[in-house]
């Protein structure tokens, strides 16, 4: 039986992946996600459904357009592979505890991931993302208020919504004062909100923790090796959101862990 549910999780994910690339590419540009069809961006040709499997379509065509032959990204693929990997990380994870829960961490990876796409190719995190992530942190807090969801409180929950988006807000206004520019963009501040709902205040500090010591490393590899201005912008989203996919997988063993490890510290 849960053979089968991981065979789903994968196909589904796959699927919702090739979703996925649609919203990646037209919601930062301001266009109808259903009208026109697929097509090709460089000559137009409109995708026939077997132009359109997920992963096997790309494997076939070789990475090119079939009119045109024109060079497909291989993002597209690995949008659909990650979102594959991640809804079956949720089946491991969350399916023999809460089935709501699994479902709701497996959409709202998904959207951090769409948001992580579209804040590395065009500096944006639609707004349209964020709210669908608030109902679906909102549903947790019911889930968490009802005992649905036991890893996390609801009052966490909106300890963390009100801590981490308030901090961020804080942070961005009082540093343009001081600099005169932005430290951070309105996604980032936004998404710091949902995510303390989303996670609990715990799991969010911990995400943070990840996204300020991976983006610090990163930053200072990319500055040093492309000898870009100090004043250029750089998404900051894909580093909270592989700070929040850390902490919905393995934020109570990462947690235990370090409780573990500093009661051992402390002399009794």
């Amino acid at each position: 039986m849960i053979g089968l549910v991981y065979f789903f999780a994968v196909l589904l994910g796959l699927c919702v992946g090739s979703f996925l690339n649609v919203l990646i590419y037209r919601l930062p540009n301001n266009m109808n996600i259903a009208v026109p069809g697929s097509h090709c961006p460089q000559c137009g040709y409109k995708l026939k459904w077997y132009d359109n499997i997920p992963v096997v379509s790309y494997c076939i065509l070789r990475g090119k357009c079939r009119s045109c032959g024109g060079k497909i990204s291989f993002r597209y693929t690995l949008v659909e592979l990650g979102n594959a990997a991640l809804w079956a990380g949720c089946v491991a994870i969350f399916w023999n505890t809460s089935i709501p829960v699994a479902c709701i961490s497996a959409v709202s990876l998904s959207i951090l991931l769409t948001m992580t796409c579209t804040d590395l190719e065009y500096l944006i995190v639609p707004d349209s993302l964020q709210i669908a992530l608030g109902v679906l942190a909102t549903a947790l807090i019911v889930l968490s208020a009802t005992g649905v969801d036991k890893s996390v409180t609801w009052y966490s929950r909106l300890i963390g919504g009100t801590v981490f988006g308030l901090g961020f807000l804080v942070i961005a206004v009082l540093f343009e004062k001081k600099a005169g520019r932005e430290s951070m963009g309105g996604g980032d501040i936004k998404l710091a909100l949902v995510g303390g709902v989303l996670l609990g205040w715990e799991k969010m500090l911990g995400a943070m923790l990840v996204a300020t010591i991976v983006g610090s490393i990163v930053l200072i590899i990319v500055r040093k090796t492309a000898k870009q201005d100090k004043n250029t912008q750089y998404p900051f989203v894909p580093f909270m959101a592989l700070g929040m996919a850390l902490m919905i997988f393995f934020g109570d063993f990462l947690i235990k862990g370090y409780m573990d490890f500093m009661t051992g510290l402390i002399p009794v």
